[in-house]
């Protein structure tokens, strides 16, 4: 078992700088490769995922004996979200990583892992999402021109943090400011709670915070710590209130063009490198609570029933049952219980 630990992450990032630039320099036009690719998501340099992409893209390059070739592009180095989701579908860029829950803004079905209060722990979380739930939101997101990759990258479970007051009950969100990403479902979650919720995109939420846009915002503690809130946040509310991951989407037709030899070899290391990121995500998550604390955030933890009996008793699973519909919503409950 790996562990990553947050001295770790320190010392790869100038490793995970010299490994992008590399690729950079192998990708130009004019080198061997029969395919360059680029590759980018709007995660730091030294979070997991990043780190364990590096970790296999010179096997891809050493298995293909050349033949592709990818370039990483963290940190929103090519735009916010919203950008990058409109390059890979027109090609500009043929890889990109991208939360589920955003994803939605173009697949609706793609938010249904991060229902409010949904998965009770990860005993459900992979099951569902490496199973048949998985599999008939993969089905979705290639209607619309991508293949997704069959793992999921782990984000970890969302908490709320806050510059003005912890979050202990559900009334305390009523009339709270809070940055939630580009995304149907969190604004529908909060607004059932009473909230003001702002969508930024993740590369403007430090600024937002800082200029007192918003209160708050939501993420798991790896990317509270990593994006480093704890400077213009003062509380962790632990709520788990979604469970959030990253799919690896891929253009559709440059998956289509690639031949079956080398999808192979990249499906195949990309979703090894998932299983490595998530007891990764598992691990760091242990210790990070004990580290936001020494950096002056004060935790509180929560009573996740309180906070589903408000959305049960504010339509909110009837109105994303209705959304999603009755088939998609009978593979979620089947994992995780009855929710409505």
């Amino acid at each position: 078992m790996i562990k990553v630990s947050r001295r770790k992450f320190l010392k790869s990032t100038s490793a995970i700088a010299t490994g992008v630039a590399a690729f950079g320099i192998l990708t130009r036009p004019g080198d061997a490769a029969e395919f360059s690719w680029r590759y980018a998501n709007n995660n730091v340099p030294t979070h997991p995922m990043n780190l364990r992409t590096m970790d296999v893209l010179g096997k891809i390059k050493e298995q293909s004996s050349g033949r592709l070739e990818i370039q990483l592009f963290p940190n929103n180095q090519l735009g916010g979200d919203t950008d990058m989701l409109s390059q890979i579908r027109t090609g500009a860029i043929q890889l990109f990583n991208l939360s589920g829950l955003i994803l939605a803004t173009l697949v609706p079905l793609a938010s249904i892992n991060g229902i409010g209060f949904a998965f009770k722990n990860y005993d459900q979380v992979w099951p569902a999402m490496d199973g048949a739930l998985g599999a008939y939101v993969r089905g979705a997101i290639e209607k619309v021109g991508l293949h997704p990759l069959d793992k999921m990258w782990d984000n970890g479970y969302r908490q709320i943090t806050s510059s003005s007051h912890p979050i202990v009950t559900p009334d305390d969100l009523k009339g709270f400011k809070i940055r939630v990403p580009v995304s149907p479902l969190w604004t529908s979650m909060f607004k059932a709670f009473g909230a003001s919720p702002a969508s930024i995109n993740f590369n403007e939420v430090y600024s937002a915070l800082q200029t007192k846009v918003v209160e708050g915002q939501e993420n798991p503690l790896s990317l509270i710590n990593l994006g480093k809130f704890y400077e213009v946040q003062k509380y962790v509310s632990v709520t788990n209130h979604m469970w959030d991951g990253f799919w690896t989407l891929v253009n559709g037709s440059a998956w289509a063009s690639l031949p079956k030899d080398l999808q192979d070899i990249l499906a195949t290391n990309l979703n090894e490198a998932v299983i490595r990121e998530r007891e990764d995500v598992r691990n760091l998550n242990d210790t990070l609570r004990g580290e936001l604390i020494q950096k002056g955030m004060v935790f509180n933890d929560t009573d996740a029933e309180q906070f589903r009996a408000v959305l049960r008793s504010a339509g909110f699973y009837s109105e994303w049952t209705g959304k999603y519909g009755d088939e998609a919503w009978a593979i979620l409950e089947k994992q995780v219980g009855s929710l409505s």
